[in-house]
């Protein structure tokens, strides 16, 4: 059996186990976008929404609630004591025939035009969560960059050491190297903050504790679109929420004005009664006490020339509706068009860093330092050699950046991945 010490031990042991595990343990984007839809209130809040817009389309098709009234008249013993008459009326209001059903469409068309926002909002978030694991990724990869130079630091100042101890070198050289490999830690030390910002704001997109551990994966995808221009073009117009939307909008506009030309056509109520004569002499005739009552009754439009207006508003607003509609899917085009083209271009500005200029930087930077540790270059070359290979580096990572961003504004602009 094992001591209350050892059963102790075993269980921090587990804890700690269980904790490197977590925090060791790689999400993949895939799994980061469908933590983002299910968890994420913006998008929950969105589909309730839509929920609720669906639970609106009955009430267009139904008619009002009946009104049902009782009358107890001339009572002169008390309330209901002594009547001489007792009456029950049921009235219904009713419209146009036709307005009901055109209503029922316009709320359905609303309903569709919620899941659609729906949608866009998680797209939205999809993209967002996208957008904050490429920067974690970027970040991981620039902390990489400052590590690497941190160590490239430390071998020009102990060569500037030597070459100084040798008389090779002046004083200065030696330095500006303990400079340069400070400044470069310090830097190094802001870029594991900004690493934890990024990780709490990804937590903040999946709806977890800011604090909870993620880790990336650190490789980068660099491939391009097996659609062309056109076929991305053509998606985006008849795909994307904002222009499905806007043309449930024109529908809805052309219903209304069908609506306001409908206002013309008189709404009506139906009444049906009963009355029940307690004294004879009240009724129509001294044998009959109860009768029946039958009513109609409709609207007049007599100021048809405010009516007049609202036809011409609705016409209006349906004009503007097919103004917006086209202007969307003319920006839309526009978009894609410029961005497709874009990040062609920032995909083989990343390549050719990463295969050709990278590799001829570091190499370059190797030399001068065998050169200046021989003394036959100065310090000056040496740092700018330095220089020369972290910006390759850090250019590398800028066009993958801009790669990376332009694919999910893309995507967005699309209505949804291209995959």
């Amino acid at each position: 059996m094992l001591s209350k010490c050892s059963l102790a031990t075993l269980l921090v042991f587990a804890t700690t186990l269980i904790s490197a595990t977590a925090q060791a343990q790689t999400v993949s984007l895939r799994d980061v976008i469908a933590q983002a839809l299910a968890f994420n209130p913006q998008v929950r809040a969105a589909r309730y929404r839509w929920e609720s817009a669906q639970h609106q389309i009955v009430q267009n098709y139904t008619p009002a609630d009946p009104q049902f009234s009782y009358l107890n008249s001339d009572s002169w013993r008390g309330i209901l004591y002594g009547s001489a008459l007792h009456s029950l009326t049921v009235t219904e209001s009713l419209q146009f025939p036709g307005k009901g059903l055109l209503q029922g469409q316009v709320a359905q068309r609303n309903a569709e035009i919620a899941r659609l926002t729906y949608v866009a909002a998680a797209r939205d978030v999809r993209a967002q969560a996208e957008t904050a694991y490429y920067q974690i990724q970027l970040d991981l990869a620039l902390k990489d960059l400052l590590t690497e130079n941190t160590d490239n630091l430390q071998r020009v100042l102990k060569v500037a050491e030597i070459a100084y101890t040798a008389n090779l070198a002046t004083e200065g050289d030696v330095i500006n190297a303990k400079f340069a490999v400070e400044a470069e830690n310090e830097a190094l030390r802001q870029q594991t903050v900004t690493i934890l910002n990024d990780k709490t704001a990804l937590n903040v997109l999946l709806a977890r504790r800011p604090d909870e551990p993620v880790e990336v994966d650190r490789r980068f995808d660099l491939g391009g679109f097996e659609t062309n221009l056109a076929q991305v073009v053509a998606r985006a117009v008849g795909n994307r929420q904002e222009i499905l939307e806007a043309a449930l909008a024109q529908k809805n506009q052309n219903t209304a004005l069908t609506l306001a030309r409908l206002e013309y056509a008189p709404d009506y109520t139906l009444l049906f009664g009963f009355d029940h004569y307690l004294i004879p002499s009240f009724a129509p005739t001294p044998n009959h006490a109860q009768d029946w009552n039958l009513g109609v009754s409709i609207n007049l439009p007599l100021f048809f020339w405010a009516k007049n207006e609202d036809i011409e508003r609705a016409n209006r607003d349906l004009d503007a509706a097919r103004e917006d509609l086209d202007s969307i899917r003319l920006q839309t085009a526009g978009q894609v068009t410029a961005l497709y083209r874009q990040i062609l271009r920032y995909r083989e500005a990343a390549l050719l860093y990463r295969d050709t200029l990278i590799p001829l930087a570091r190499q370059a930077f190797e030399v001068m330092l065998v050169a200046y540790q021989g003394g036959k270059t100065d310090f000056t070359t040496l740092i700018s050699t330095f220089r020369q290979q972290s910006d390759a580096r850090a250019t590398y990572l800028q066009q993958v950046n801009q790669f990376l961003a332009g694919k999910v504004a893309l995507e967005q602009a699309a209505g949804g991945s291209l995959q």
